[in-house]
């Protein structure tokens, strides 16, 4: 049986200081078997001359912003892989990456998707994302986030969720469930996609020995995170929380979004607090238009309410 064909797919915008790095670390992949796609959503800071530099690299200029899933969504019609995995420009993966997610793929037939051991670049004892997390009262969240790495996320483990900053899903996942929603444009994406995929019966696998570095919020954080966090947070709910937990958790959902609203109105000064609010409002204004996609999600179904439960984080 040949081996698969990883497509490793990289949404850029205005990353030119960052893909040298993230490009060179590809290079020295120990897998053989791959593809590299950067995808372009208008930069104007020269990405597009610097990647003629390496001719391996499939460029796929869309000229203008499409956000991240956009962007992605464009690599993986494009790709030919039949595992596609997500990059982030502002990354640096160690040699045998690539390697220890196919690997895991062929361990786990169970798998829809896989996590990496994402580490912070600048401090690199310290984790981003050991697999993500999304819990009871409707907020997600990095495993491991902050903490320094003292082997306790060296297990092969199932969790909810892969950090789309390097992450690995199979094509047949993405024929079952679909793409990435482009209206959540940039932020919890990644998180819709593992509902979607949880829902459907698929697992989400976390591979410590898949390791990758982040300059964590280099290309993105600040305002613009916040208001796509609040405005996404509530889509989230509104698209893809099981209607019979909703009735049950309801409380503490509508506690968490008070809090954060909370911090950010005793923060009103700072940039990202206001918008903060500003994409919770957006949220609550176009949540009935979200919320319509909810039967296409649903129509998929093969998890009871139990099952989904038991794969959430208590708040």
């Amino acid at each position: 049986m040949n081996p698969p064909l990883l497509s490793v797919i990289i949404p850029n915008w205005n990353g030119a200081a960052h893909l040298p790095t993230c490009l060179e670390a590809l290079r020295r992949q120990t897998y053989p078997h791959r593809e590299i796609l950067v995808v372009d959503n208008g930069s104007t800071d020269g990405s597009l001359s610097l990647l003629a530099h390496y001719p391996e690299v499939r460029v796929l200029a869309l000229g203008r912003n499409r956000g991240f899933a956009g962007a992605v969504n464009a690599g993986i019609r494009a790709a030919r892989g039949e595992i596609l995995v997500l990059l982030n420009n502002d990354t640096e993966a160690v040699p045998t990456w690539l390697e220890a997610l196919a690997a895991a793929f062929a361990r786990h037939p169970d798998a829809g998707l896989l996590a990496s051991k994402i580490l912070l670049f600048d401090r690199r004892e310290v984790f981003h994302s050991a697999g993500d997390y999304y819990r009871v009262d409707g907020i997600p969240g990095n495993r491991g986030v902050w903490e320094p790495d003292l082997g306790q996320y060296d297990r092969e483990e199932e969790v909810f969720s892969a950090c789309g900053a390097a992450a690995a899903y199979r094509r047949a996942l993405l024929e079952d469930i679909g793409l990435f929603d482009e209206d959540f444009f940039y932020s919890c994406e990644d998180v819709d996609l593992a509902w979607r995929a949880q829902i459907a019966g698929w697992n989400c696998w976390y591979i410590p020995d898949a390791v990758v570095y982040h300059k964590l919020s280099a290309t993105g954080g600040g305002p613009i995170a916040s208001f796509y966090d609040g405005r996404n947070f509530l889509y989230l709910i509104a698209k893809d929380y099981p209607l019979g937990l909703l009735r049950r958790f309801w409380p503490r959902v509508l506690r968490a979004q008070l809090r954060l609203a909370g911090e950010a109105l005793r923060a009103w000064r700072g940039a990202a607090a206001r918008a903060r609010l500003r994409g919770m409002l957006a949220g609550l204004l176009t949540w009935p238009r979200v919320a319509r996609k909810r039967p296409q999600v649903f129509a998929r179904r093969r998890r009871s309410d139990a099952e989904l439960l038991a794969r959430l984080r208590p708040d």
